[in-house]
């Protein structure tokens, strides 16, 4: 039986946060706003790009969330997702899991056209059997949409799945399918959010992933 390990991109993979950060602030600037330099960007990173737009608009009284996601996602496309850097020990991790047979699935709220050219800037492409991400309909936006439309596509059983993520958003979305979830903490979540969303376990270091994993899903 070969098993199934769904993985989220941002803060779990790869330390996307300076062009998440460089992208909202041409987002800020296009539409008019200074760039609040004490803005915490790994706080919001993680759930779908209008609801991290949303929530920084906020601080400015500005409702024009379509407008920024238009502006981001052009300097996104351009500049910011080449800034992104792998975790130390997660092309090992990568390797090993695919070396171990199991089938990895990228499963983030990211524009899936942007998560396949980072992947592929980063040499990675080739491990996956599938990239998974946002589309411009919105319909997978959310994380349980989102592994559901895995689920179904790849013809995954829950019980012989696993995701793996930083934020909450990963481990609900894994419990709305009734997959199990491993939440990881080199990422923007932390012990607290992963434990009180309900990971069944936490894993420390990129270079314990592959083998957490492993325990996990020959349990």
């Amino acid at each position: 039986m070969s098993h199934s390990v769904l993985l989220d991109l941002d803060g779990t993979l790869i330390d996307s946060q300076p062009g998440i950060a460089a992208s909202t602030a041409a987002a800020l600037r296009a539409l008019g706003h200074t760039p609040d330099d004490t803005l915490d960007i790994a706080s919001v990173i993680g759930p779908p790009l209008q609801d991290m737009l949303r929530i920084i608009l906020q601080r400015y009284d500005d409702d024009r969330v379509d407008e920024a996601v238009i502006a981001y996602r052009e300097h996104y496309g351009a500049e910011g997702l080449f800034a992104s850097t792998l975790y130390p020990g997660i092309r090992e991790a990568l390797q090993e899991m695919h070396g171990a047979g199991r089938r990895l699935y990228l499963a983030t709220s990211k524009r899936e056209l942007f998560a396949r050219r980072i992947l592929e800037h980063l040499g990675l492409d080739s491990l996956f059997t599938a990239i998974h991400g946002s589309v411009p309909s919105g319909a997978l936006d959310h994380k349980p949409e989102l592994l559901a439309h895995i689920l179904t596509e790849r013809n995954i059983a829950a019980r012989d799945g696993l995701m793996v993520g930083d934020r909450r958003h990963d481990i609900a979305g894994a419990h709305a399918v009734g997959m199990r979830s491993l939440g990881v903490l080199w990422g923007y979540g932390g012990r607290d959010e992963l434990e009180t969303a309900g990971a069944d376990r936490v894993v420390e270091s990129p270079f314990d992933l592959a083998r957490t994993v492993a325990s996990m899903l020959t349990q």
